[in-house]
């Protein structure tokens, strides 16, 4: 970590190294009448400015920074942006606060650097916080430069990347700091759906602050450095009595196992730029592109015979989903988002056949792949995404129902999934279902099924398509008979043998037109690949309307 700073500073030094003197004076005649200064004193000035800029808070708190394992700002924008290509935009902007003494402190940039560069050739517009600067504070003219280049980013149609690290508005300024918030909230949700927006947390995000990545499309947090919550552990304390850390309340490893707030949590400021520049790779500028495409070759046979083995005999045994989507999507491409929360589903992007596509699937090795609360709306926020974004969608479906329970039933499952069943039936991007195992209820309806619009529904023979599982409905159905038998155990184990045969099987929905396909798992790769194809020029719209109302 040392290393790679020191390599990032003396780069970045050089860059910006001045080439004129730095300790000017107003230059005077030979009578000490002020005359003014000629081209190379002006040239000198503004390379001294560079310099000044540069430096953010100074050399005494770039060091305390990096002693709390942070980067600056200047460092983290120079992982994330390709070689050479930042452009800065208010580089010698300042506050305008005149009361508190903060009238005798100014620092160029105030407390934020922002512009636009490219991450892998491609156009991005950037801010990121500078925490030696007033603690990374918001004031006033610190809003207007982020408002600037969101306002760039929704015009030019591309991304828009926030590096967080602030404590909060800059209490000085009192309502104005509280209307540079506000500002911003407002350009992330003119922005939503338009363009995507990625906010990463490098440190503290309080109170206001934490509705801004909130709205934007993906946030990654650093474990140990990085924090979000809207009171802190102090007036926690006070109100409820709680002891708390701010780690505890609000640190990476909270957000992304039990609110759901964050979808990545990365061990170090520099996995946490990688995974965003990897993230990037699967989605387009804004919603008038199509899903990236990326040059693909074949030797012509795209079987998968590890797929054949992947199901057990006993359907109630748990295998894990992942092992499904590796063994269909291209080599080492599936990147998973919200892997820690909500584990009973698995979403994240992949390549199939070089093609970008989002991927949601039931994870029979959790909670049997139940749909709940959490996992409802996981998924639904993740399919909104890709529709937004013209990236097709791949579901692969294992789920015995909607988790019962009398915590979910007042907590609104009922609400919260819907919100998936909304998301699924809005989407016009292609869609395609691969049923591998169980579909029973409400679940099969919610998941994706023809009847809420997917485009091509394939099932493997090991499908089990129905209302509820066998021994339910055979309790349900054969009560009466079950009950006057001799032997009711007997009795019970042929009827459920019985109903096993007639519905726990993809060929009535496939008699049905429910199911287009019953392939051999092997085979599903190459079926997906063009299904997609057929797909890509699918133009579906939905009733004219101004926007509906997702049951949120």
């Amino acid at each position: 970590m040392k290393k790679i700073l020191g390599e990032i500073k003396s780069c970045i030094l050089h860059i910006f190294e001045p080439t004129g003197p730095t300790n000017m004076t107003k230059p005077k005649s030979d009578k000490g009448v002020y005359t003014a200064p000629g081209n190379q004193e002006k040239y000198a000035l503004l390379e001294r400015k560079n310099q000044e800029a540069l430096l953010g808070g100074g050399e005494p708190r770039i060091e305390i920074q990096h002693k709390k394992g942070k980067l600056t700002a200047r460092e983290r924008l120079h992982l994330l942006l390709d070689e050479g290509s930042f452009q800065e935009i208010g580089k010698f902007v300042t506050h305008r606060c005149k009361d508190f003494g903060l009238e005798n402190q100014h620092y160029l940039g105030d407390g934020v650097v922002t512009g636009y560069g490219s991450i892998n050739g491609r156009l991005v517009y950037v801010f990121s916080q500078d925490f030696t600067v007033f603690g990374g504070s918001l004031s006033e003219t610190h809003a207007e430069k982020i408002v600037k280049i969101m306002d760039l980013a929704i015009k030019n149609g591309a991304p828009v990347i926030g590096l967080n690290d602030s404590g909060g508005a800059r209490i000085q300024e009192g309502v104005v700091s509280l209307g540079g918030y506000a500002d911003i909230f407002y350009r992330n949700t003119l922005a939503s759906g338009v363009i995507p927006q990625i906010s990463a947390i490098m440190g503290p995000c309080a109170g206001g602050a934490v509705y801004s990545p909130a709205i934007t499309d993906f946030v990654l947090m650093v474990e140990q450095t990085s924090y979000m919550f809207v009171t802190g552990p102090n007036v926690v304390k006070t109100v409820t009595h709680e002891e708390v850390t701010s780690e505890e309340l609000g640190g990476a490893s909270t957000h992304s196992t039990k609110s759901g707030v964050t979808q990545f949590s990365c061990i170090n400021e520099i996995e946490c730029i990688k995974n965003i520049k990897q993230l990037l790779t699967y989605m387009p500028a804004n919603c008038e592109e199509q899903a990236p495409y990326y040059q693909y070759s074949t030797t012509g046979d795209e079987s998968r015979a590890v797929l054949d083995d992947l199901i057990p005999e006993n359907p109630n045994q748990p295998y894990d989903m992942r092992d499904v989507i590796f063994g269909v999507v291209d080599d080492s491409s599936f990147l998973e988002v919200h892997q820690h929360f909500a584990e009973n589903i698995v979403v994240g992007f992949a390549l199939l056949a070089g093609r970008s596509i989002g991927i949601v699937g039931n994870q029979p090795a959790s909670l049997a792949g139940v749909l709940d609360i959490n996992a409802s709306t996981k998924a639904a926020r993740f399919v909104r995404f890709c529709d937004s974004f013209n990236i097709p969608l791949l579901v692969f479906e294992d789920v015995p129902g909607f988790l019962p329970g009398t915590d979910q039933e007042w907590n609104g499952i009922i609400t919260h999934g819907a919100k998936l069943l909304y998301a699924f039936c809005e989407a016009t991007v292609p869609r395609v279902t691969v049923i591998t195992r169980k579909a029973y209820g409400g679940a099969y309806d919610v998941m994706n099924s023809k009847h809420i619009g997917a485009d091509m529904n394939y099932a493997w023979p090991t499908a089990e398509i129905a209302v509820m599982g066998a021994k339910g409905a055979a309790e349900i159905i054969f009560k009466r008979e079950i009950a006057a038998a001799k032997d009711p155990e007997a009795a019970l184990a042929a009827k459920v043998d019985d109903y096993t045969a007639k519905f726990a099987n993809p060929y009535r929905a496939a008699h049905r037109g429910f199911i287009d396909e019953v392939i051999q798992p092997r085979d599903t790769r190459s079926k997906l690949i063009t299904a997609f194809k057929m797909l890509k020029n699918k133009v579906d719209k939905i009733p004219r309307k101004k926007h509906g109302n997702i049951p949120l």
